[in-house]
């Protein structure tokens, strides 16, 4: 992917139910010559159902939405547009929220009381193929145990859960409407994640941990 230049601005979609927030944002956005605003959203799905139309570089995705959370719209648009990076502005500044947005595969994670010249730092560095954690959002991620196991994302659950049954990735790419590299790919994130390496092991893990009962397997 090339670089951002004069000829060809990053395009940016704003995502955030509070219009005044995603206003705010907007215009300061609008200033930089490099950037383009293609389109600002009150809701999850809305953005997603727009992601052809627009086709955003970066994507600045609020978490509480009140049709779809930002983490299930983030897999998503990264299923439909894997080039796309995910930009998560929230209020929420604690581990679980941050590590959260990043296993389900946001690039970067800003508070919303950051400087305004600091949300352009942090598409210039996701556009760069960064991570980029804001000062609030490093300090309270710093680990406290680094045998930590991470965690599935709902999807890999609904993944595995499907997996464990016996189906093949082209039943589950059926079922779950995804292409049939899509579902490789989160089958190799799962067993990276669990560290697994049969689909036998994997099927023990999802009746180990109540997977197969449904337990915590919804999109």
């Amino acid at each position: 992917m090339t670089h951002p230049d004069q000829d060809h601005p990053t395009r940016v979609a704003i995502v955030d139910d509070h219009p005044m927030v995603a206003e705010g944002i907007q215009s300061i956005l609008e200033s930089y010559d490099d950037l383009a605003v293609v389109g600002s959203f009150s809701s999850a799905k809305a953005v997603i159902d727009a992601l052809d139309t627009l086709d955003p570089d970066v994507i600045l995705m609020d978490l509480n939405m009140p049709d779809m959370g930002g983490l299930t719209a983030t897999e998503i648009v990264l299923e439909r547009r894997p080039g796309t990076r995910i930009l998560v502005l929230s209020m929420h500044d604690s581990p679980e929220y941050i590590a959260s947005a990043l296993s389900h595969g946001a690039m970067g994670y800003i508070l919303k009381d950051v400087p305004t010249d600091e949300i352009k730092q942090a598409i210039d560095a996701v556009m760069a193929g960064e991570r980029y954690l804001c000062t609030g959002a490093k300090g309270s991620l710093e680990p406290k145990d680094g045998t930590a196991r991470e965690a599935l994302t709902g999807r890999e659950q609904t993944i595995l859960l499907q997996l464990a049954q016996g189906k093949s990735n082209k039943a589950v790419a059926q079922a779950l409407d995804i292409s049939v590299r899509t579902v490789e790919t989160h089958r190799k994130n799962i067993k990276r994640k669990l560290g697994i390496s049969s689909t036998a092991g994997l099927t023990r893990y999802a009746l180990e941990h109540g997977v197969l009962q449904g337990t915590g397997a919804r999109l």
